[in-house]
């Protein structure tokens, strides 16, 4: 790699068939491996495995202890709040550490809503927010489901014309895990602060990828996580605004302000921290626009080949990293085998929802037939992928859509009729 920042930590396993040749020796793949998912989740970047390494062993201590491992891992908990803070541009004390982005989710929606209350959210919402907005139903609340346009974004009107006298929660996502589309946050927390109703905003797909501003946004809580920004799997954080009244999830200790019991999750925090001060060197550098460039790249040469394809939510403003593309006359499910077969990683929406027998509820939500849903497939890229990527994936794509065409009957069809 050209810049050190973009190196992963690399594992390896030994052969050792020559040493015990009666054990069955093992067949090693020289295949290139493209991974195109990142929005599913991100490969650990080196720097972030380096800062993490040492807290599990050589600091070890509890950070809620008094004593000197307990203090100096506390330090490195704050020092890591504060890094976070300055990518959010939020007060530290206003960050409590989460598992990641659903209990953050989570925690915003079942803590600021209560029985009797009216929420609004989106039809394109993570599961995160849309199972825990069911819950809150099951409790006793009242949840209005806003609709998107054909571009898959939510009309802030629409989020005015939902208010009651009851509403005490707003919950918009700033960009969509399946098409990558930024929703209109500022005006949506605009709206909120005119109703005094509370705003929460789910930006797990965001973090990293664009600037984040709580204080621009106008939102009272802000879901992160760490395994879509380049840290490990396991850690996130809820903004919550100061002031806000949040009620806890878990109950325990003290920790996090008692916003969140359980003992820190200290290793991940710390690579938590690390990728945030990474992300804000990141859009220094201009990593994004350099992205963003690779994905239209993809886009193009895609398109500029493959008839009866588009981009879903093509009109919209996106995060630089995401590209939804459908492909009439292929099965979604069946190009993402098809392509894993050829070294090339890439999903049909959202990793929770792998195995789904329904097709995309944020597609559908959209306008798309049942059919163009089942035939989009997602790419997202992240820092660790190059150029050269870009161009083997671009022609592993035409080569298995060509291949699985030739193999439908209903473009057979299409051919024949034309």
């Amino acid at each position: 790699m050209s810049e050190p920042h973009l190196r992963t930590p690399h594992f390896s396993w030994r052969d050792d068939s020559e040493a015990y040749p009666a054990k069955p020796c093992r067949i090693v793949s020289m295949m290139r491996r493209i991974y195109l998912d990142n929005n599913a989740t991100t490969p650990v970047l080196l720097e972030v495995f380096d800062a993490m390494r040492p807290y599990f062993g050589e600091h070890f201590g509890n950070a809620s202890s008094i004593h000197h491992h307990g203090q100096e891992t506390r330090a490195a908990v704050e020092q890591a709040r504060d890094s976070v803070a300055s990518l959010l541009n939020c007060r530290a004390a206003e960050l409590v550490f989460t598992s990641g982005g659903t209990e953050s989710d989570n925690l915003a929606i079942a803590g600021l809503a209560s029985a009797g209350d009216h929420l609004i959210t989106s039809s394109i919402e993570h599961h995160a927010v849309l199972h825990a907005c069911k819950h809150m139903q099951e409790t006793g609340c009242d949840v209005t489901y806003v609709p998107v346009d054909g571009r898959g974004m939510v009309d802030p009107d629409d989020v005015r014309r939902a208010l009651r006298p009851t509403t005490r929660l707003i919950s918009i996502m700033m960009a969509n895990n399946e098409t990558g589309v930024l929703q209109p946050v500022e005006e949506v927390g605009k709206i909120a602060v005119e109703a005094g109703v509370s705003f929460h905003t789910d930006a797990v797909q965001a973090v990293g990828k664009v600037p984040i501003d709580v204080r621009r946004i106008g939102c009272h809580t802000l879901s992160i996580s760490g395994h879509k920004m380049h840290a490990p799997q396991g850690v996130g954080a809820l903004y919550v605004r100061k002031g806000t009244r949040i009620q806890p999830l878990f109950y325990g200790g003290r920790h996090e302000r008692s916003r969140r019991a359980g003992t820190e999750n200290v290793p991940g925090i710390v690579a938590l921290g690390k990728a945030a001060k990474l992300a804000m060197e990141g859009f220094e550098r201009g990593d994004n626009e350099k992205i963003s460039a690779m994905r239209d790249r993809l886009q193009q040469g895609i398109l500029s080949h493959v008839e009866e394809a588009a981009v879903n939510g093509g009109g919209a403003t996106r995060v630089p990293n995401t590209s939804n593309i459908y492909f009439d006359h292929v099965d979604g499910e069946s190009m993402v085998i098809a392509l894993d077969l050829k070294g090339l990683a890439v999903s049909t929406g959202a990793a929770c929802s792998s195995g789904a027998i329904e097709p995309s509820h944020v597609l559908m939500a959209m306008g798309l037939s049942n059919d163009r849903a089942r035939a989009s497939i997602r790419f997202s890229l992240g820092k660790q992928n190059t150029a050269e990527d870009i161009d083997l994936a671009v022609g592993l794509v035409l080569e298995t859509v060509t291949r699985l065409r030739e193999l439908s009957p209903t473009f057979r069809k299409a051919v024949i009729s034309s």
